[in-house]
């Protein structure tokens, strides 16, 4: 079982970098690939980034390559999200989640409450 806090979600202008943080409550932080997804207002969750169990691949969607790095700290049991760049289509509501594969993945089984990104224009 994996339970996940997420922290640093803020307003920022466009143009500006965020930094979001997932803590991991896990017997076997490092055993999980671990990701971040999002959602914006009347829209359906989508993928943003996934990290492997060890840190070595990640991936992510076309939208955010590029400007997004996903990294994890096994040591910390943390999860990070670097934001740069950041466009208004890129506010929404991002969540930290754990998979049970330990590849990256766009399939998660254990997930955080969320924590609110906003651009402005």
């Amino acid at each position: 079982q994996v339970q996940l806090v997420e922290s640093g979600g803020g307003l920022v202008q466009a143009g500006g970098s965020l930094r979001l943080s997932c803590a991991a409550s896990a017997r076997t932080f490092s055993n999980y690939a671990m990701g971040w997804l999002r959602q914006a207002p009347g829209e359906e969750r989508k993928y943003v980034a996934s990290i492997s169990s060890g840190g070595a691949q990640t991936d992510y969607s076309e939208s955010v390559r590029g400007r997004f790095r996903i990294s994890r700290d096994n040591a910390k049991n943390m999860v990070y999200l670097q934001m740069n760049a950041l466009k208004p289509e890129d506010t929404g509501l991002y969540y930290c989640a754990g998979s049970d594969s330990r590849y990256v993945t766009a399939e998660f089984q254990y997930w955080g409450q969320g924590t609110q990104v906003t651009v402005s224009s």
